[in-house]
């Protein structure tokens, strides 16, 4: 059994002004996103060039930003919302959903694809493999905040986490950090090192995380106002199954391709 550390969330303080450690966690992801896109782009077979990631850069974070909010909005506080709009815009209040995040992104590379006159896909399958790190440094962030927390369990890695009450507990947001972040990443990375069929990294991407998400989701408590949904199902296992699904349809139809990037 382990004892979760006492970490405070504020990473620095300075004067009246509080830098919490999971906006540190958002700003390394998109650092890291940023460097490994570099150095993506010096590849001759890619979309974009190293001079376009600041550009491309801000597009993924302004999808991130207003797709996270307005994703846990809908999917996880809408009738807090329907009672009060303007929560929409009280971000410092905490709520971002990555599936709305996702939605975010994609939006926003669309855009970015059309005004570059670049392929959708290619530019999918660009940035696919530079997510996962920033979702590991945002499951850390997780962890730090003392949210998303599993259910009690008697394995030894089991942690306590007083204010849940005495009973260890599966540190999911580490599960998933590791998951979702370091073991897709470095799948991604190894899969993407030679030009494949448009579409096929985007729809490995997807595939990974959906059934990374649905695995861990089994020993994550579910939202505590929604509970278990459909079939017994958490909103997290139900938003993952259309990301597979999609994969999967990503995968076949790359299959009959010949590679494109």
């Amino acid at each position: 059994m382990l004892q979760y550390p006492a970490i405070d969330p504020v990473a620095i303080s300075i004067g009246p002004l509080d830098i919490h450690w999971y906006g540190v966690m958002y700003a390394i992801g998109f650092g890291l996103a940023w460097w490994l896109g570099r150095l993506r782009a010096r590849r001759p077979d890619t979309p974009v060039g190293p001079a376009q990631m600041d550009d491309l850069l801000l597009y993924g974070a302004i999808g991130v930003v207003l797709g996270g909010r307005i994703g846990y909005i809908l999917f996880y506080a809408a009738d807090a919302w329907l009672a009060d709009p303007l929560s929409l815009l009280r971000v410092w209040e905490g709520g971002m959903s990555f599936h709305g995040g996702l939605l975010g992104v994609i939006v926003a590379m669309a855009l970015y694809a059309r005004r570059h006159r670049i392929p959708a896909l290619a530019l999918g399958d660009f940035i696919a493999p530079l997510v996962p790190p920033g979702l590991a440094a945002g499951r850390l962030g997780n962890f730090i905040n003392g949210e998303l927390w599993g259910a009690p369990t008697q394995l030894p890695w089991g942690m306590v986490y007083p204010p849940l009450g005495p009973e260890p507990r599966h540190p999911s947001q580490l599960y998933e950090m590791a998951l979702e972040g370091l073991v897709l990443f470095a799948l991604l990375w190894w899969f993407s090192r030679r030009p494949r069929p448009a579409g096929a990294v985007t729809g490995f991407f997807l595939i990974g995380y959906g059934l990374a998400r649905f695995a861990v989701e089994f020993v994550r408590l579910p939202d505590a106002h929604l509970g278990y949904l459909l079939a017994g199902m958490t909103m997290g296992q139900l938003l993952s199954l259309p990301m597979i699904a999609i994969g999967v349809m990503l995968i076949a139809a790359a299959r009959r391709q010949t590679p494109s990037y």
